[in-house]
């Protein structure tokens, strides 16, 4: 199972840089004020790849953040609750003491 994963990835790499070295035209981006960047385009396409990789990391990472901190306010919640259950079964319940 190994082999057959490392000869995917082999088969993947070497098609991505077949890819790379048929895709070595330079190409213009032009931006504002007449400023232009003159990359091969597939670095221009690797760039655009890891900026929209970096924005899908950063939209799942956010509300990730927020799920854990309403967790960790439920647990502390339910700690409250379990201890105030607690509480009020030993004094519902007082041990029996004495002799049959």
């Amino acid at each position: 199972m190994r082999a057959l994963i490392w000869f995917f990835r082999l088969v993947l790499f070497l098609l991505l840089f077949g890819f790379a070295v048929k895709n070595d035209h330079v190409v213009s981006l032009y931006f504002f004020f007449d400023s232009e960047w003159r990359l091969p385009l597939v670095f221009i396409i690797w760039i655009a790849f890891v900026v929209g990789a970096l924005l899908g990391m950063t939209a799942t990472v956010i509300p990730w953040f927020s799920l854990r901190r309403e967790v960790s306010r439920l647990k502390k919640q339910l700690d409250q609750a379990q201890q105030a259950s607690a509480k009020t079964e030993s004094t519902a319940n007082p041990p029996a003491t004495g002799i049959f």
